[in-house]
């Protein structure tokens, strides 16, 4: 009877994992600068903590199949560290990475960062797609506030390295509801 019992949890655990809900959010902002510039923001540690209200240090480096560590603040105050893995580093283009919270399919994050030249500067589009047993539990919109204010951050250090072209274009932040995937 015990094997039964266990292995009738084994099953309905295995599936709770297989059809984890998802959820994600998008934004997206115009800068007035290059999109080179705003890769090298992205991709350099050190900047991080300047331009991130969210980001306390960054470690590693920006390549596919590395880790980097990010210590960071969440919505609630806490801080917190992960060492997501890269998946896409294609400069001046794209940025994504992948973070777990434990086991795969408990919380995952696919963290991603699109730069799209459009008029001299650059349309950044940024959000994160989640999946895991714990978006049944965990309201991920809580998220958005600090991708803005990310976003606006990055706008305003990329801008000051090129002055001139700061009033290129249109230069407000706006975010984009996505439905549940």
């Amino acid at each position: 009877m015990f094997t039964l019992l266990t292995s009738a949890a084994a099953i309905a655990l295995g599936a709770a994992f297989a059809t984890a809900p998802r959820d994600r959010f998008e934004t997206e902002i115009f800068i007035a600068a290059p999109p080179e510039t705003v890769w090298s923001l992205l991709t350099d540690p050190a900047e991080h903590a300047g331009w991130n209200p969210m980001m306390r240090s960054v470690e590693g480096q920006f390549r596919p199949g590395q880790r980097v560590c990010l210590r960071m603040v969440t919505p609630s105050g806490r801080e917190m560290a992960f060492r997501p893995l890269v998946l896409v580093a294609d400069p001046g283009r794209r940025l994504r990475w992948r973070g777990r919270l434990g086991l795969p399919r408990l919380f995952d994050g696919e963290h991603y960062f699109h730069l799209i030249a459009e008029h001299g500067g650059t349309r950044l589009v940024h959000g994160e797609r989640f999946r895991g047993l714990l978006v049944w539990f965990i309201d991920v919109q809580q998220f958005r506030p600090g991708f803005e204010a990310a976003n606006e951050g990055l706008r305003h250090r990329a801008q000051s390295q090129h002055p001139g072209d700061a009033n290129a274009g249109t230069t407000s932040s706006h975010a984009k509801p996505i439905a549940a995937a």
